[in-house]
């Protein structure tokens, strides 16, 4: 016990969980001084990890992204709601899912059986699981209909997000979280989420973050007020949140979320970190 190092902490924090759009970039750009931030972070000894609910590419182009923007970055430091998706479903038993979600991010479900939905393979046969990610534009009557019917027949139905929306350059579009509401209405049927607000999540993104496996001082950093910031704080984690990407001061008066730590940007975190990292 005396030989464990003691967690160095930003801002009381001991380890974080970052949000990857609207908290690290935004709108095909780093936020302003993150990628800096980060760099410091790291040189600081605070532990962190990616976690995200993006659907429209696959863990390796994330990464590639993140390097693109300026973020040292390797696979196993994100995690995904595909990943995760993938992990639930194997604890179920089911090999044979129907994706609806963008074809680019199917490539982190090698192993399984994938028909109907965006795989491009025909169902002859009712699949064992239903994977809702966002397809934005992609979505027609058709793939609704599709998952529909599936779930109707016996299929799980699992929820890559919850999430209501996110920032697309100057507007906020529909996210994922609408369409999988929509199909737990019709089938009366709950979904088991993947991705973010799910506790088991955010406790799979933290697990080893901390010595000795504690996690009381890890902080989700995110523009998120539901999936990052309360989904958080319902796993025991601190929610802080962001005033950049979707942030909309309105919503956060009228959430009844109340973050533990308002921030401008990721980029307030840059001095402290560099004053740990010097």
């Amino acid at each position: 016990m005396g030989d464990r190092p003691i967690p160095r902490t930003v801002l009381g924090a001991s380890a974080l969980l970052l949000d990857l759009d609207g908290t690290l970039y935004v709108s095909g750009a780093a936020v302003p001084g993150a990628p800096e931030t980060l760099a410091a972070l790291r040189r600081a000894g605070i532990p962190f990890r990616f976690v995200t609910n993006t659907t429209s590419r696959p863990r390796a182009g994330l990464v590639e992204r993140l390097r693109g923007y300026g973020f040292a970055a390797e696979p196993e430091e994100l995690l995904t709601p595909v990943i995760a998706a993938a992990r639930i479903a194997r604890a179920r038993g089911s090999s044979l899912l129907a994706p609806f979600l963008p074809p680019a991010a199917l490539a982190d479900l090698a192993g399984f059986e994938l028909i109907g939905g965006t795989s491009g393979q025909p169902a002859a046969r009712t699949p064992e699981a239903v994977l809702i990610g966002d397809l934005a534009e992609q979505w027609t009557y058709a793939l609704l209909q599709e998952a529909f019917a599936y779930v109707l027949d016996g299929a799980l139905l699992i929820a890559l997000s919850r999430d209501r929306y996110w920032r697309r350059g100057d507007t906020l579009a529909l996210d994922a979280g609408p369409f999988v509401a929509g199909l737990e209405y019709a089938t009366s049927r709950s979904a088991i989420l993947a991705g973010k607000p799910s506790p088991e999540f955010f406790r799979a993104a933290a697990a080893g973050l901390l010595p000795g496996g504690g996690d009381g001082g890890v902080a989700m950093i995110g523009d998120d007020l539901w999936s990052d910031v309360r989904g958080a704080q319902e796993a025991g984690y601190r929610g802080w949140l962001v005033r950049t990407g979707k942030f909309r001061e309105d919503a956060l008066g009228a959430s009844g979320i109340v973050p533990d730590r308002l921030l401008a940007s990721i980029a307030d975190l840059r001095e402290a970190a560099e004053g740990l990292a010097a």
